[in-house]
């Protein structure tokens, strides 16, 4: 066998365990999944937190499906953080004044971590929850995901993405295929040594682990299973408690998310490194290399693997027609980047389109993260708010 045959079996044999052998392993090892502990009572407090930067159009609606949440509204409170808003956020926050809604402007613009952790000193609860401007929890959503805090072990728990169309009908149909993949993912893990990271759109930390200080550039969310391990806590995925995410009308719009939260990602794991180390945190370094590091190498190894297809083209008959598939799934791909925003993106362009950029994505944020180019300064994609009408 020539050493391009070779790569190319590699090739194919890393992303296959990736992502179809990692979470095959994980369906094999986990243990069955218990119910959540019975419901406490009193509820503990919790503060409800909304970081915001120019959300003025879908904020109000976020507020009113808040303030509607099925828990005891003694024991709740609501803040959102403007990261210096330049729009009409904070006043259409202020007007929720008489509802017990608190408003806390930063002074100027810092990023989504900076906000969150200049709400550390504002935050009266014991559990603290994490919520997005543009998404809708369902009603009895925070209460599937603090009823877990009643065992001791939990320190995080992380909502269950899904990715709606309703908002807009130009959306990325691809998009909703992968969250439901993560989601499955992080059941999985769960029920073996806890999620690797939260949801950012929607998650549950105890109060002492969410004031710790995270730096700037870094990603909260994804930190915040890692201090969690770090504690002697784990956190959990709560397919019951269900966060409606509006799905990207933009393909471009959304390979600019990715590299930005990827690259932070890398940086955060770089920061808690020690976590990956197998002979000290055994199941949780295992799937925290798996899911985290070897995803981030899927493009590198696929660039080896494009490469071994060029040589062995010119060698075998069979080869050509890699080659041929190749050229014909990036052609897609492209379309897919070209395609105008708004309309509805057949599945046969959306798929390799969204996958081919998520690829790219990784290898652009690993060249940003390794230049320590990480942008801390947070300019969220718009998506319009569930249940409203995109243009």
């Amino acid at each position: 066998m020539s050493a391009a045959s070779v790569v190319l079996l590699g090739a194919v044999a890393f992303a296959l365990y990736t992502y179809l052998g990692y979470p095959a392993l994980l369906a094999l090892i986990a243990a069955r999944r218990t119910g959540p502990p019975a419901s406490p009572e009193p509820w503990p407090t919790i503060s409800i937190l909304v970081p915001a930067y120019n959300e003025e159009r879908v904020i109000g609606p976020t507020l009113d499906s808040l303030l509607a949440l099925d828990y005891p509204a003694d024991r709740r409170q609501i803040l959102v953080v403007s990261d210096a808003s330049s729009d009409r956020t904070d006043e259409v926050v202020t007007g929720y004044k008489d509802r017990g809604v608190e408003l806390l402007r930063m002074p100027q613009r810092g990023g989504k971590t900076a906000a969150e952790n200049g709400a550390r000193g504002h935050l009266r609860g014991e559990i603290v929850v994490n919520t997005d401007a543009s998404v809708r929890i369902a009603p009895d959503a925070v209460k599937k995901l603090v009823v877990w805090f009643a065992d001791p072990a939990i320190g995080v728990a992380s909502g269950r993405d899904v990715s709606v169309s309703q908002a807009d009908r130009g959306a990325n149909t691809a998009e909703s295929g992968y969250v439901g993949y993560e989601m499955w993912i992080r059941d999985l893990e769960s029920r073996v040594a806890g999620i690797v990271g939260a949801s950012g759109c929607f998650y549950a930390i105890r109060a002492p682990l969410y004031m710790t200080l995270v730096p700037e550039a870094l990603s909260r969310d994804f930190a915040a299973a890692l201090i969690a391990r770090e504690r002697g806590y784990r956190a959990v995925s709560v397919k019951e408690a269900v966060c409606s995410v509006p799905r990207t009308t933009s393909l471009r719009r959304e390979y600019r998310r990715k590299v930005r939260t990827m690259a932070r990602g890398m940086e955060t794991l770089y920061d808690r490194r020690h976590l990956t180390n197998p002979f000290r945190h055994r199941a949780f370094a295992w799937q925290l290399l798996t899911h985290k590091v070897c995803r981030w190498l899927v493009p590198w190894v696929g660039l080896l693997g494009l490469g071994a297809v060029a040589v062995l083209a010119t060698r075998h008959a069979w080869a050509p027609w890699l080659a041929g598939i190749s050229a014909v799934v990036l052609g897609l791909a492209a379309i897919a980047w070209w395609w105008p925003e708004g309309r509805r993106m057949p599945p046969l362009v959306a798929l390799p389109g969204f996958v081919v950029a998520g690829n790219v994505a990784a290898l652009h944020a690993a060249v940003k993260a390794l230049r320590g180019e990480l942008n801390p300064i947070w300019e969220p994609t718009r998506r319009e708010g569930v249940g409203t009408t995109g243009t």
